[in-house]
């Protein structure tokens, strides 16, 4: 692996405010082939690094770093990339930009047409707030995604999940406006909203089963406290805010292409698009997905058979890593 950033001067957001230097942090793991045909693009998910998408990563694995070449860019508000907790000013802590999903990936655009000068990918995927940037690249660049593989999301966040993620906006707006520190943590607002996440983070059948055992808890209260809270604890208030707000705004027909027409701008897509929805999400429910991908022509969804909700595209689920594997691995053959 080896982290690097991209300086992207001047870059104009969607809103129209520019950013003298926006940062793009990113990493990259495998070689580059001559013919440069081998690229692969895999963003993060919301509150996760490049780190997070390296299950999936390496010599043998589904993405197999003996013959891919995998970048995997930094979504803004990480943290890594331009965030409200690493900017200067004036665009500094609260006063960080609005960011869009189609702002992240013009970014990325930029970086692997710029710094790598690529011309095809071979594969987009992504779990959660990536998968969404997925569709995205499909949307925005029909020609140069030859496949794609959104997992755990949608092209548009649902309706009910944008009251789900405006309560998490609840839950720390108060103390960052009243009550700001100057590390940006209030501890007792970030274990409120780490409360609220871990109540869809997993299925009612995870906790009714007491799946959680797989992964060492005892029960609901310390898979709380030791999964969730303890995943939060330390995040910047206002990262996390920004990455909220790039959240209960996605949608890929959004802007003057689409005007909002969603059916139109999924029936643009050329790749080759699998999405895998588990059917015990909570956030993205598979219905949605199995509408959506009615009008891609190349589209077909298959749910993961998993308890694990939202959680099944993380990489822990022995169920959800084994689909989101063997599907990652049957684009890819056709790419040979």
């Amino acid at each position: 692996m080896a982290f690097h950033e991209l300086t992207l001067h001047d870059f104009t957001l969607e809103s129209g405010t520019m950013l003298p230097e926006a940062i793009l942090a990113y990493a990259t793991y495998g070689e580059l082939s001559a013919d440069r045909d081998n690229a692969i693009v895999f963003p993060t998910w919301f509150a996760g690094t490049h780190e997070s998408n390296e299950w999936l990563i390496g010599p043998g694995r589904p993405l197999d770093t003996d013959r891919y070449f995998v970048i995997v860019p930094n979504t803004f508000g990480n943290g890594l990339s331009s965030s409200p907790s690493n900017t200067a000013a004036p665009f500094d802590g609260p006063r960080f930009p609005a960011i869009t999903i189609g702002d992240n990936v013009a970014a990325q655009h930029r970086l692997v047409t710029e710094k790598f000068g690529l011309s095809e990918l071979a594969l987009v995927l992504g779990c959660s707030m990536a998968a969404i940037q997925t569709y995205q690249w499909a949307v925005d660049h029909p020609t140069m995604v030859k496949r794609a593989l959104p997992f755990c999301g949608a092209p548009k966040t649902p309706a009910h999940c944008r009251v789900f993620v405006d309560g998490l906006r609840a839950t720390l707006g108060a103390p960052m406006v009243e009550d700001p520190n100057p590390s940006g943590s209030t501890p007792a607002a970030l274990e409120t909203f780490a409360r609220v996440f871990a109540s869809w983070g997993f299925s009612q059948a995870f906790h009714r089963e007491e799946v959680y055992r797989q992964l060492g808890f005892t029960s609901s209260e310390e898979t709380t406290t030791d999964f969730w809270i303890a995943n939060f604890s330390g995040l910047d208030i206002t990262n996390v805010l920004s990455q909220l707000n790039t959240w209960i705004t996605a949608d890929v027909s959004r802007g003057p292409r689409f005007g909002g027409d969603l059916a139109a701008a999924l029936e643009s897509i050329e790749a080759q698009l699998i999405t895998l929805p588990c059917e015990t999400d909570l956030y993205f429910p598979p219905e949605d997905e199995e509408a959506a991908s009615k009008h891609i022509p190349n589209g077909t969804a298959v749910r993961i058979p998993s308890v694990w909700g939202h959680q099944a595209g993380g990489g822990t689920d022995p169920v959800g890593a084994d689909v989101i594997g063997e599907h990652t691995r049957r684009l890819l053959q056709q790419a040979v």
